[in-house]
């Protein structure tokens, strides 16, 4: 079958309906719902049931680099600077040197067992050297896995920023593949310059993004998510044009708005949230889409062999030697290390080299897409058993709810109290998300001249409002008295 205008929508919401069906019942038998969207697109495919012929690497790139934009944003939202902080360092060690290290164990690796040139190894180890967001991300929130010693927010921030590196590598190398004449130094200022500029536009995106989500006054509610989504891909492009990596830029920028009091930030998150589950469905099922198994049947052998290699050799380099300088309990590094989920992006990074024309770009591909494979196979389906054998993994009873997950679930506070403002206090005049309100509690009704109104970030409190908020602790309250009760002469 063809896709034509006729049919795509039917087709493509056929195939979005089957995969959230199927995805549903999937973690009863212990099979990441990734791998069945996956599985969903190949079967819809050229050699499957559906006949759907498509075999177009540049749209296929293309919806690959959008749907990234969104996972890694989202994954940036939910990224709690608190937990995230103390693990900043290991995080960022994971996230270049890691990545490096096991691109070029690897591509070494790869060199010696195949007839692959040296630069052509070292572009399929940096293709998978990255962990995949879309894959860590919904695997660890789906498996509600709950992990000690700030296990989980290490694994999250690798991941959400270790794709920038594998980038610039597999641009890197690519580069070198093509242009034989050209040294590995000459690839140096390309990283520098990458990873300095989109770190920088990050930061500067994210205040600009608050500053106008904050002061920008738009009639309906439901626009807010909407200026966000312009935001994020004003960041990514703006960032690329200036010669930055666009994903680190989009991930540091949704991190800093993350943990900032925005206006209908509630709304935003939850947006977000289904966004980036639809965007991993659509990403996973084009990928699926344009794969042909029957070419990937003759490298069979040389991709498990890779891969196992990939699992159990060169993650773990990458993971011990980056770590050898942090104070780690031994079955925390091998638990990282087995958490070295190959997802979507390196698939969508190994559609550069067939864009590019190199000889061996499909080559390069069906061993890179049998190894995102495995790997959620492999590794996907034993995280919690893994978690439970190294004894990382807290009981049920004890696991902690983030105020992100509050914030996205609308979990019931303990207490609830009224404040009345009064006309010569702090918050006379002043909107409720400039006030620094502590993050666990939520204004959920105002009273005002008789009249109950729903507050939002941008609703103005008056003088005599009677605010109903809702908290965890005493300790909240007192917060809130210091924000509200102030008198405007003590500032």
């Amino acid at each position: 079958m063809n896709l034509t205008i006729e049919n795509i929508l039917f087709v493509g919401s056929l195939l979005l309906f089957v995969s959230i069906i199927v995805g549903k019942t999937s973690y009863k038998f212990g099979v990441p719902t990734l791998l069945l969207f996956l599985a969903i697109g190949m079967l819809a495919g050229s050699d499957g049931i559906g006949g759907i012929h498509f075999n177009n690497p540049q749209i296929a790139q293309f919806i690959g680099i959008v749907a990234l934009n969104f996972i890694l944003f989202s994954g940036g939202l939910d990224t709690n600077w608190t937990s995230v902080k103390p693990i900043l360092k290991e995080g960022i060690a994971l996230s270049t040197l890691g990545v490096l290290l096991t691109a070029l164990s690897l591509g070494t690796f790869v060199w010696y067992v195949t007839d692959f040139t040296i630069y052509e190894s070292m572009l399929l180890g940096s293709i998978v050297s990255s962990t995949d967001a879309a894959a860590v991300f919904s695997i660890l929130r789906s498996k509600s896995l709950a992990l000690k010693t700030n296990l989980r927010p290490t694994l999250e921030l690798e991941s959400g920023s270790n794709d920038p590196m594998a980038y610039v590598l597999t641009i890197a190398f690519l580069t070198l593949v093509i242009n034989q004449d050209q040294s590995i130094a000459s690839i140096i200022p390309l990283f520098l310059q990458q990873m300095i500029f989109g770190g920088i536009a990050g930061f500067a995106f994210g205040k600009l993004s608050k500053f106008i989500i904050n002061k920008i006054k738009l009639d309906f509610e439901g626009l807010y998510p909407v200026l966000v989504i312009a935001l994020m891909f004003i960041t990514f492009s703006a960032t690329d044009f200036v010669g930055g990596n666009g994903f680190l830029a989009i991930y540091i920028c949704a991190v800093y708005l993350g943990n900032q009091d925005l206006i209908h930030k509630k709304t935003i998150f939850k947006m977000y949230d289904g966004l980036a589950w639809l965007m991993q469905i659509v990403l996973f099922l084009t990928l699926g889409l344009l794969v042909f198994p029957t070419q990937i049947v003759p490298y069979i052998g040389i991709g498990l062999l890779i891969s196992l290699f990939l699992i159990l050799v060169a993650r773990p380099i990458g993971v011990f030697l980056s770590l050898i300088f942090f104070k780690m309990k031994m079955r925390r590094r091998f638990y990282i290390s087995w958490v070295g989920l190959r997802g979507a992006v390196p698939i969508v990074f190994a559609t550069y080299p067939l864009l590019a024309g190199i000889e061996k770009s499909n080559i390069i591909f069906n061993i890179v897409f049998f190894i995102s494979v495995t790997s959620v196979l492999i590794q996907g389906t034993t995280l919690s058993v893994v978690a439970k054998w190294l004894n990382v993994a807290l009981p049920e009873k004890v696991k902690p709810i983030s105020e992100i997950d509050k914030l996205i679930l609308d979990l019931p506070k303990s207490s609830l109290q009224e404040f009345e403002i009064l006309s010569d206090f702090h918050a006379v005049n002043k909107r409720i998300v400039d006030l620094n309100f502590p993050k666990s509690a939520f204004i959920v009704m105002i009273k005002r001249n008789g009249e109950y109104i729903r507050p939002g970030g941008s609703t103005v409190l008056e003088a005599k409002d009677v605010l109903m908020v809702l908290a965890d602790s005493q300790d909240d309250f007192n917060k809130i008295n210091e924000c509200l009760y102030k008198s405007a002469n003590s500032y």
